[in-house]
């Protein structure tokens, strides 16, 4: 699914992440690691926010590098504390993504009314708790056709409920053979358990345990 290339991660002169050269197959994988341990440095990086060295590739073929916009269209990420513009309200941001990620006209209607947000998706984004925020952020990871999801701390700020409707999100598109990557630093819910692979980045190095 996913083949790390010379990759590397420098801030400044720091070497925050290195990974020579390592495949990843189709899963779901929680990632787990101690803080400055580079969790959300290799999400941002899978998903094309921060610059690195070297190259990721998607599906045996899809280059980061090479192939950009194609690449980003099949992974999506939804950030541990989002920001998103304060004027926008979340409908107009759901229509920003769905345009950029190709999605079925419609598509988000499923996920608005499953996190019981229709109350407030047309407000400003300005007006929304941290709750409200990680619920929109949530929609927009699932909008289109990815491959892989990427989840960065998704199990804060949101309550019981509508954790029970991530993960029901997870077990339905993983069945569709959508791909996942979740950091976490608590345990998954013994009642909700994902069959996920765990894998741990310490320090400098990526390895599973």
């Amino acid at each position: 699914m996913l083949h790390f290339v010379e990759f590397k991660k420098n801030y400044g002169n720091y070497p925050a992440l290195t990974i020579s050269d390592f495949n990843i197959d189709a899963g779901i994988y929680w990632i787990k690691g101690v803080n400055g341990s580079g969790k959300s440095t290799l999400l941002k990086s899978i998903a094309g926010i921060l610059a690195f060295d070297g190259d990721i590739v998607l599906d045996g073929d899809i280059s980061i590098k090479k192939e950009p916009v194609a690449y980003r269209r099949l992974v999506n990420f939804a950030e541990a504390e989002p920001l998103f513009p304060e004027f926008l309200t979340g409908m107009e941001m759901v229509k920003l993504f769905a345009s950029a990620k190709d999605a079925q006209v419609g598509q988000e209607q499923y996920f608005i009314e499953s996190m019981k947000m229709q109350s407030y998706i047309d407000r400003p984004v300005g007006t929304y708790s941290s709750g409200m925020l990680k619920k929109l952020s949530l929609v927009l990871a699932f909008l289109g056709n990815p491959m892989l999801i990427l989840l960065d701390e998704p199990l804060i700020t949101i309550d019981t409920e509508s954790l029970k409707i991530l993960y029901s999100w997870i077990r339905e598109y993983h069945n569709k053979s959508v791909s996942f990557m979740l950091s976490l630093h608590q345990d998954l819910d013994t009642d909700e358990r994902l069959e996920a692979v765990k894998l741990l980045v310490e320090g400098q190095t990526l390895s599973f345990c």
